[in-house]
């Protein structure tokens, strides 16, 4: 195999067989050894193999400089055979060829501080990559948080050397590094050259990870909220940030007293929200209080008070949103569910005056979504019956009963509330014969027996039978036949 890598036509393929087939030997001498429990002459045996490999992926990646893989896959190797040493050289060439890639400067850093444990190292290759990249922000977010570890580290130390009742002289811990002073200056930096309240967030939530870093999460805070009130951003994070404050302070051991402590958090996100709207009164503000209420509803509790104040806050936002012409047109989608409907009726009905809940109504029935419409349509009846009697029922209906899509509940529905008036009963029957006449016996049945009744004329129960046995189709014509000879003879 070693041959064709002397050959005047070079393979890439060829130096990574070779590489994979040395990397195979050295595994299984890896096993060997831990089989046999023999530790010796690795100098011998292993340190030339790991040599011989360096040396191939040199070539190869000098070869062809441009493969950026090529160079990983000799920095995997360097740092899964331990060859400290070589790392840092690989990842110097490497940055020399590609300065143009952001990631790798990134890469090269975080390695001098892991694995060399040099915090020096890491810094200088960070302030190299911002020579390159003035403004990529995931080199500050990553060069910012590299400040960060180091004063962990120091302060770490400090605590363990001060455990140990040492002598501190000889050592160096600078207050101002433990409390990340490096780290607030890199945060000027960064916020001189990128603007935007996202980009100020991302570096507040990195320093929230670290327990010491109150003082610059407070300045931190403080620059987003005199710069960017502006940004939807900025009120939508301050907003959430109400999530985590303080409890009430009572004991929250039951499932009720959670539930109660995170409405009041959450009434207090919504407060923020509701701020935000009177001076930034647009879609992508609204699209983000909107958001969180939808987050917010999705999310599980067993506590039904809970459940309906999601609910209700929600459709509010939705509403609210709708009236401005602000409501971005994804939330539509979940404002037109049957669910959220369901919920919006229901809410209107206990809390809004009966006109806002019949206009709720004649929005719901012109809903795109026919599983909306048809339930929004015999929700509709219901209320006007209980609202005004029979009267505004059949106003409702006759307002709605050509208007598509129809559903038997709704016509049924009418005949229930008009049984006493049999002529009214008769527009009715016909008109949802007309639409379900061909497969529902049952509908044919229930007609025939009121024109047997007390209200009813016998007389067109013959031309009934004869029009159900004209329009019913399949089983259903055997169905109507049985049950109409049961009617007959009194059995049914």
């Amino acid at each position: 195999m070693e041959y064709k890598l002397q050959r005047l036509i070079l393979n890439k393929e060829d130096f990574i067989a070779y590489v994979q087939y040395e990397i195979n030997v050295l595994e299984l001498i890896k096993k060997r050894r831990a089989h046999i429990r023999y530790n010796f002459k690795r100098e011998e045996i292993e340190y030339p193999i790991i040599q011989r490999i360096n040396g191939v992926f040199q070539r190869a990646t000098s070869k062809w400089k441009n493969d950026v893989q090529l160079w990983l896959s000799h920095i995997a190797f360097c740092k899964r055979w331990a060859t400290k040493g070589q790392l840092s050289k690989v990842f110097s060439a490497m940055i020399a060829i590609h300065p143009d890639k952001s990631g790798l400067w990134i890469m090269a850093a975080k390695s001098e501080l892991e694995d060399m444990d040099s915090s020096e190292s890491a810094r200088h290759l960070f302030l190299r990559a911002l020579r390159f990249h003035p403004e990529d922000k995931k080199v500050f977010q990553e060069y910012f948080r590299m400040e960060l570890l180091h004063a962990e580290k120091l302060r770490k130390e400090k605590k363990m050397l001060e455990t140990a009742q040492m002598d501190l002289g000889e050592y160096e811990f600078s207050p101002e590094i433990m409390d990340g002073k490096l780290a607030e200056i890199v945060f000027k930096e960064a916020t001189e050259k990128i603007h935007g309240a996202q980009f100020i967030i991302s570096l507040l939530n990195i320093a929230a990870i670290f327990d010491f870093t109150k003082e610059l999460q407070d300045t931190i805070l403080n620059d987003i909220q005199s710069k960017y009130t502006e940004d939807c951003v900025t009120w939508d994070f301050m907003a959430r940030r109400e999530l985590d404050s303080p409890s009430a302070g009572e004991e929250l051991t039951t499932a009720k007293g959670r539930a109660s402590d995170i409405a009041r958090r959450e009434e207090r996100c919504c407060l923020v929200y509701e701020e935000g709207l009177k001076s930034l009164n647009t879609e992508p503000m609204f699209t983000c209080y909107a958001s969180f209420c939808l987050e917010r509803h999705k999310r599980k509790t067993n506590v039904q008070e809970l459940k309906d104040k999601r609910a209700q806050r929600l459709l509010g936002v939705f509403q609210h949103a709708h009236d401005s012409s602000l409501l971005k047109e994804a939330f539509y989608k979940n404002w037109e569910s049957l669910p959220v409907w369901q919920l919006q009726v229901q809410w209107s009905q206990s809390s809004q005056s009966p006109e806002e809940t019949e206009a709720l109504f004649k929005r719901g029935v012109l809903s795109a979504v026919s599983a909306v419409a048809m339930e929004m349509k015999d929700r509709y009846l219901d209320w006007s019956y209980a609202a005004g009697g029979y009267k505004k029922a059949r106003k409702t209906f006759g307002s709605l009963h050509e208007s598509r899509p129809f559903s038997k509940t709704f016509f049924t529905r009418m005949i229930e509330i008009e049984r006493e008036q049999i002529s009214y009963l008769r527009d009715y029957y016909e008109r949802v014969l007309r639409e379900f006449g061909s497969g529902d016996d049952d509908l044919w049945l229930q007609y025939i027996q009121e024109e047997m009744g007390p209200r009813g004329q016998p007389e067109n129960v013959g031309k009934l039978h004869w029009r159900a046995m004209k329009l019913l189709e399949g089983e259903s014509v055997e169905r109507f036949v049985s049950k109409y000879t049961l009617l007959q003879i009194g059995h049914l």
